[in-house]
């Protein structure tokens, strides 16, 4: 009897364990096979905590490919100014560009952008954020179901290696990415 207890119990947790490495597994290899478009699109949405996001986007709106930008979760009493300062660039036309000031997290992003893209008739956007970050901010911004059209627009950073496995920093890092990830869409799915 004992031993059909143990089976009812082990085989679950095996397959759920195989379950979340090769989520895990799929997870690395997707945030480093993302590729950039150059279809325009309606505006450019970044949001604000990786290494060249900014940059990337207002190189992004300088190229013409959207007529709007909105940066979420910008620090108060940040300005457009202080951005260009901080990012080393120089924005074209800096009226295009708005600021979120309420986001303090990725839940945050995609409520601002929600309300920022609801507000402009917005159809369609290019989503710029870290390539390890883009499928939380996917999956959180997909939870308002938006008759919205999104380019995933990856930032890749030279302090996150492509080769994880030979990175102890990195490995943990995407780890942790991996999990608030495997969070959000265990959420959404008990949502329904």
């Amino acid at each position: 009897m004992q031993f059909k207890w143990r089976y009812l119990i082990t085989v679950p947790l095996v397959c759920l364990i195989c379950l979340w490495l090769g989520g895990f597994l799929y997870f690395c290899y997707q945030i480093n096979h993302y590729t950039q478009s150059n279809e325009k699109t309606d505006a450019i949405v970044v949001l604000t905590g990786g290494r060249n996001r900014i940059t990337e986007s207002i190189s992004l709106l300088n190229s013409g490919l959207a007529d709007k930008m909105f940066i979420s979760g910008v620090s108060k009493r940040v300005t457009i100014s202080d951005i260009e300062n901080k990012a080393g660039v120089t924005l074209l036309e800096p009226y295009k560009v708005e600021l979120g000031y309420k986001a303090q997290d990725t839940v945050g992003n995609a409520s601002e952008i929600k309300e920022w893209i609801e507000s402009n008739n917005i159809r369609s956007v290019r989503l710029v954020t870290s390539n390890y970050h883009l499928p939380r901010a996917l999956t959180e911004l997909g939870t308002y179901h938006l008759p919205l059209k999104i380019v995933a627009h990856p930032v890749y950073s030279e302090k996150v290696s492509k080769n994880w496995w030979h990175s102890w920093g990195t490995l943990k890092f995407i780890f942790a990415e991996y999990n608030k990830y495997a969070f959000v869409r265990l959420r959404n799915l008990i949502k329904i």
